[in-house]
């Protein structure tokens, strides 16, 4: 019997019934026929329906440096003047930019508001997150030689410290019944559903060229990022399980290096750029790609991307003309003269007041102050993060909390 052939089935069973009982057995394999193709497409709408669906990330909590910084050194030290944040928000923002960072183009993205800082205490909402970063902050526990080189106090460990407090009293608020816990706080439940941003390792890679020799610093990477793989070990232990982890960008090719370190003509590279320090980078990056690698074969359930900024960065500035921007090593926000006058700051110089202004168009320029990139750019980096293309496991932002991914 050809089991496969309705036809050979309805023949062989006329045999074996009445006519009536014939037609009936018909129409009961031609209804079981319409009910199983019906419940196999509803099963694979289902299935698409599910592989599309966006993460529901009800919060962010980021940790890194000034490059995500949302307000917490401005907070924490003395306020950001204008002209930072006139792009976008018409004032300073505690942002170290015209506009916005890529931290806020990932909030948009999730449908989140932009996340606000954790040492802003002046009307602050954290229903959707917290940033512990802040500018000038290292991996690297703070020591004489980092404080004296000018780097915050505010190292990853004291972010790290600053999360377990926020959430133990989070848990302490809402389990008393507060009220402000329910307008202002994360939900219990937010934190293991959360995604955790890390943006950091820049400034460590500056304190330690500041005070060593190039193999010097090479030589610190493995120790930086032992500090850092125990970071993400102690966030997953308090529930954390998605992370999104951005490597270190192109340093060589900031202004304040190329002004700092004057490259020789062989240190430099078809951009200008200060090749040496682009190397180290690149250094940190492979070991940060392998203990992101490492940490997935250990913290059993997370979920880690590692993000490759470096390379959506070093474009831009490879083919600046082609986007839209000038000249990839000007900077924006500066004093235009002879004398050097940070951004938004002012002096007297032979009896006249200089003041550190922005230039005419930052929509033309990718870099901002000559550390941080221009809200233009930031956009350009981010719209390139949040697609997944710039991920090792090539998965979009939206849908970066699938266990399917792992690997």
């Amino acid at each position: 019997m050809d089991w496969s052939r309705p036809g050979a089935v309805v023949r062989s069973l006329r045999h074996r019934f009445s006519p009536r009982n014939a037609a009936e057995v018909v129409a009961v394999l031609v209804l079981l026929t319409i009910t199983l193709s019906t419940l196999s497409s509803s099963t694979r709408r289902s299935a698409g329906s599910l592989q599309s669906k966006a993460c529901d990330f009800p919060a962010i909590f980021n940790f890194g440096d000034s490059n995500s910084d949302t307000g917490g050194k401005s907070a924490a030290f003395r306020r950001l003047l204008p002209p930072n944040g006139d792009t976008f928000f018409g004032r300073p923002s505690g942002r170290y930019c015209d506009g916005k960072v890529v931290l806020d183009f990932i909030a948009e993205k999730l449908g989140l508001p932009y996340v606000s800082a954790y040492l802003d205490s002046m009307g602050t909402n954290f229903c959707h997150g917290v940033n512990f970063a802040t500018g000038g902050s290292t991996i690297q526990p703070l020591d004489t030689r980092i404080f004296e080189e000018g780097f915050s106090p505010i190292s990853l460990n004291i972010q790290l410290s600053q999360f377990e407090q926020f959430k133990a009293r989070t848990l302490e608020l809402h389990a008393g019944k507060s009220d402000y816990a329910k307008s202002s706080l994360p939900r219990p439940e937010d934190f293991s559903k959360a995604l955790y941003t890390m943006d950091i390792g820049q400034n460590d890679l500056h304190a330690v060229l500041k005070s060593m020799t190039e193999e010097q610093a090479l030589a610190c990477i493995p120790n930086i990022l032992n500090k850092f793989a125990v970071a993400v070990q102690k966030l997953y232990q308090q529930g954390a399980r998605a992370f999104w982890i951005h490597n270190t960008g192109p340093m060589g090719c900031l202004p304040y290096d190329i002004i700092s370190y004057p490259p020789e003509s062989n240190n430099t590279d078809k951009n200008g750029c200060v090749a040496s320090h682009n190397r180290i980078a690149q250094e940190f990056n492979m070991q940060l790609k392998t203990l992101v690698s490492k940490l997935r074969l250990h913290l059993l359930g997370a979920i880690l991307h590692y993000i490759d900024s470096y390379s959506a960065k070093y474009t831009l500035i490879s083919e600046a003309q082609k986007h839209g921007f000038g000249s990839p090593l000007e900077y924006c926000c500066r004093h235009y003269g002879d004398y050097t006058v940070d951004c938004g700051k002012k002096a007297i110089v032979n009896g006249t007041k200089v003041v550190g202004a922005s230039c005419g168009d930052p929509s033309k320029v990718i870099s901002w102050d000559r550390v941080h990139y221009s809200h233009a750019a930031n956009q350009w980096v981010a719209n390139r993060v949040v697609d997944g293309s710039l991920s090792d496991v090539q998965v979009p932002l939206t849908e970066s909390c699938r266990e399917s991914i792992r690997f």
